[in-house]
This record gives C-alpha cells, structure tokens and sequence, in this order.
C-alpha cells in the first residue's frame, strides 16, 4: 500500500503520517441525505461494507470507550462492555463524542482523537490485508492495515459486532 501525500489533512491522517505508517486516502463526495455515512462510503468508493469499518462512542460502567465494527452491522453493547471488563455499555451522547474526539459525527475516526479512549476493534477486521476507516471528516476515508490501526490505537481485539445492521443509522 503506497503512502499518499495529503493535501487536506485531519488528524486522523497526521497521526498516520508522523508514525510513518502506510495508508491510502479514499476521498469521496458526501451526500448530506445518505441515510448512513458508512454505507454511503462503501457503495460510492465500491468497496465490500465487510471491509469498510464506523467508530462508535460508547460508556463502559460511565467511562467513554471506542468501537470499531463493519458498517453492514451494529455494534453489541454486551460484548464491548466485556471486551473492557466492565458490565454494562450504552451509546455515548452525540454531543460527547464530538466534544472528546474533535470530530463530527458520521466523521469520528479512530485515529487522532483529541483524547483518546479505551479502543476494541471487531475480530473480523483480523487477518484483512486492509480496512477503511473514517478519515476524520465525512466523505474522506483511510486505508490501512488492521494491525497498524491496533498499534495506533491501543485497541483490543474481540468479536464486538453483529451481523449486517436491519437499519440504517449515523
């Protein structure tokens, strides 16, 4: 995977770059009224939503945590909460996670949060060659490979994920 120079960069991508990991910038012309800003990026830029991932805030026993699944499923609160050790999680207030990573919803990504919280990424991206993630804004996402991202991010790995989500969600 070739290392591209980025021109509009997030820090999400200034992360990457300082660390001297190799990514690819998968940019995209966002559609406001997508239904799900996930789904919208891997129908656009033609990828499997297998291997397009969303980052989700969550409070495990009150404290904010970070999931990472595919964004054809839905995160399961039980498994994260365990993946964590702790009993029980819920989804962060929007407000929140925006506040805690300097990102806007539909483009939080995992990478270069202004403070960085406990991080678990689903099982499934293990053994990829790569995965996208959000690039730290809607319509820009990254590439890079799984391992990279768990080093980067301190994340654990478990099966936090179910399979392909019934709705659509932001």
């Amino acid at each position: 995977m070739a290392r591209k120079q980025v021109s509009q960069g997030t820090p999400a991508t200034a992360a990457l770059a300082a660390a001297g990991v190799p990514f690819v910038l998968h940019p995209y012309a966002h559609d406001p009224s997508a239904a799900s800003y996930g789904l919208e990026a891997a129908e656009v830029l033609g990828v499997d939503p297998a291997k397009v991932f969303k980052t989700l805030m969550v409070e495990v026993d009150g404290r904010l945590a970070v999931g990472i699944v595919p964004v054809n499923g839905n995160l399961d609160l039980k498994a994260i909460a365990a993946a964590l050790g702790g009993k029980k999680a819920a989804m962060a207030d929007p407000a929140t996670a925006q506040r805690r990573t300097g990102y806007v919803l539909g483009g939080i990504s995992p990478l270069g949060q202004r403070q960085p919280s406990p991080t678990v990424l689903d099982e499934s991206a293990v053994g990829q060659d790569s995965i996208l993630v959000s690039g730290g804004r809607r319509g820009l996402d990254i590439e890079l490979g799984p391992d990279h991202l768990v080093r980067l991010t301190g994340a654990v790995t478990a099966r936090i994920g179910t399979g392909p989500k019934a709705t659509p969600d932001r």
